[in-house]
């Protein structure tokens, strides 16, 4: 049934967007075909990266930078190395539950319920965006609505809708790289259909045989601002990752 509906779909939509030769060259996919491309390039058994996180207030810009590592979708570990006021504040996340440790008041509390919702530092990222980092095609159905010219390259829209639901968004619209099966652009909806996100990916890298997106530039699309960029300046997969760092000694 899949490849029927992509066939229909390929039908309706390809011709006029592309020459003959080149429909005629076009691997027929589904929508799921495509979403797992994109999670095998998203997703690793483990990832150690150090970023840059530059928030762009309405009256100011400030930059945070933060070396992480994680394990699968269960474990993460952040921790923060500067501005000085932000130096030294941690973040850990198992199995859901999350803690953040701040120096200043030398104080760990854990975040949890609709603290999950409020933005991190400032920025137009929820703890519940930072959180999320299940497989695609664990947690949504996707279907294959069209195609488009996106930053130069050959893009596949998708349309996400959730078969889950402890997730943050209900559907997403995703702009796919049609040849590296990376997406370049992600719009994330309430299950009423409000807008409430948008993600701008780019600076597409080749790293240890995967295409990465190296910056993502988010946008609350209930907030004032022109949005927070988030730089991956360095990351490695599949790296060897110490259990002590995913424990709760790991925050002091």
């Amino acid at each position: 049934m899949k490849i029927f509906t992509f066939a229909l779909l390929t039908a309706i939509l390809l011709p006029g967007s592309l020459p003959a030769s080149a429909r005629s060259s076009q691997p027929y996919q589904s929508g799921e075909a495509i979403l797992r491309k994109v999670d095998q390039n998203l997703s690793s058994k483990n990832r150690i990266f150090e970023s840059t996180m530059v928030i762009h207030g309405r009256r100011s810009t400030r930059s945070v930078t933060s070396r992480s590592w994680s394990e699968s979708d269960k474990k993460s570990f952040s921790e923060y190395l500067s501005p000085a006021s932000e130096a030294g504040t941690k973040m850990l996340k198992l199995e859901g539950q999350l803690w953040i440790y701040t120096p200043a008041a030398d104080r760990t509390i854990q975040i949890s319920g609709h603290m999950l919702r409020q933005s991190v530092m400032g920025s137009d990222l929820s703890y519940e965006d930072m959180m999320e980092d299940r497989k695609l095609t664990d947690i949504y159905d996707s279907r294959i609505t069209g195609r488009d010219t996106l930053q130069g390259r050959d893009v596949i829209l998708l349309e996400l809708t959730a078969r889950v639901t402890d997730v943050a968004y209900h559907r997403q619209k995703m702009w796919v790289d049609a040849e590296r099966s990376v997406p370049l652009r992600q719009e994330m909806y309430a299950k009423s259909g409000q807008l409430l996100k948008r993600m701008e990916l780019s600076d597409v890298e080749r790293i240890q045989g995967r295409w990465f997106p190296k910056t993502m530039i988010y946008k609350d699309m209930l907030k004032e601002g022109k949005g927070t960029e988030f730089r991956i300046t360095k990351i490695q997969f599949d790296a060897v990752i110490p259990d002590h760092v995913f424990s709760k000694a790991s925050l002091r």
